[in-house]
């Protein structure tokens, strides 16, 4: 297995990490299989957040509150907070390390912010990370986002050990670009997003791509055991980005090439209740995979919804890619209804 230093916080981690966004959707116990099993082949580095509901709770549970078999300086533990001033910033500290089991964060990850904080800029929220650091609250200080601006802002500011952002075989030049900015500013770069939320058919492509990148450290996304084996058979006997891996990425950039939803959830809540992370990849999902699951009632009713969009636009002001998610709604919908009634054809 391959290990990394994660960029200037000397941090010595397995090259693929624990992304524990979807264990939201696995109960505890599943969990706690899931994760331990993670553990003993090897994987350290755990990447969560305060956003993502009972995620930390099930890490803790997990690690039976950290004991001699899970003893807590082996486990590397990443999580986020989404506050954006310093009152904000503490009181989801608290709320972590409660939930987390641990006296301490190992990386500690402003939140997909609004901005990039700083020292003195008079939000207050980068002087009260510096304060939790300086108090060993935290350890190390990262960033996190889906706009590449903001991205880039971070690294060039030098306040910042780790960025997180987006990276998979279906991003381009400006995801590279800061990759190279991240290396060359020995900034630890964390890939979310490597499945491209689940747009991606092969997970062996995916792994043989982001492990060509020696600074880029993968946070794969698992809710299953089936998902874990598949990383970590990976990790055992590492697939090369050989001509048969090379021509499924070309064919996966060809098809989903141009405007998609990547399913970050950023446009969310609607007003109407449209599930709109889900509802804007309905067509790709379908084409994609199997299109049973797709088709049932409750996903036709979840469709359905999409009638009742009245095009306020907040969806539109959140979304860090700059869709025009109504008209990507309505284009799905109308996909969507022609696949129900036959007159397209899937598998």
């Amino acid at each position: 297995m391959a290990q990394i230093i994660l960029g200037k916080t000397g941090l010595k981690i397995e090259k693929n990490g624990f992304g524990a966004l979807p264990i939201q959707r696995a109960s505890f116990d599943e969990t706690k299989e899931i994760v331990q099993k993670a553990y003993a082949n090897g994987i350290n580095f755990y990447d969560t957040a305060r956003a993502y509901t009972d995620s930390e709770e099930k890490l803790n549970y997990a690690f039976e509150g950290f004991n001699e078999k899970y003893p807590r300086e082996s486990i590397i533990i990443a999580t986020k907070t989404q506050g954006e001033n310093r009152k904000d910033i503490e009181k989801d500290i608290k709320v972590s390390l409660d939930n987390l089991g641990t006296d301490y964060i190992d990386l500690y990850q402003i939140h997909n912010p609004s901005f990039c904080p700083t020292e003195g800029d008079g939000s207050g929220a980068y002087d009260a990370l510096f304060d939790l650091y300086d108090e060993g609250i935290i350890r190390h200080i990262g960033f996190t986002s889906h706009k590449a601006e903001l991205a880039m802002e971070a690294i060039e500011s030098g306040l910042y050990e780790t960025i997180q952002f987006p990276f998979s075989y279906l991003t381009g030049p400006k995801e590279l670009a800061i990759v190279e900015m991240a290396r060359a500013n020995n900034v630890g770069f964390i890939a979310m997003k490597a499945m491209s939320g689940g747009l991606i058919g092969s997970s062996k492509a995916a792994y043989a791509y982001i492990n060509s990148f020696d600074n880029v450290v993968p946070i794969w996304g698992v809710q299953r055991m089936s998902e874990l084996d598949e990383f970590l058979s990976y990790m055992k006997d590492e697939p090369a980005l050989d001509n048969e891996l090379e021509e499924i990425i070309k064919n996966e950039r060809e098809e989903l090439q141009g405007d998609f939803c990547r399913g970050c959830g950023y446009c969310m809540p609607c007003p109407e209740g449209i599930e709109i992370f889900q509802c804007a990849r309905m067509s790709l999902w379908i084409r994609r995979f199997p299109s049973a699951p797709s088709l049932t009632p409750e996903s036709q009713e979840k469709m359905k919804k999409i009638e009742e969009c009245t095009e306020c636009r907040q969806c539109v002001s959140r979304c860090p890619y700059e869709l025009d998610i109504p008209e990507l709604l309505k284009k799905n919908y109308e996909d969507y209804k022609k696949i129900l009634s036959g007159e397209i054809k899937v598998d």
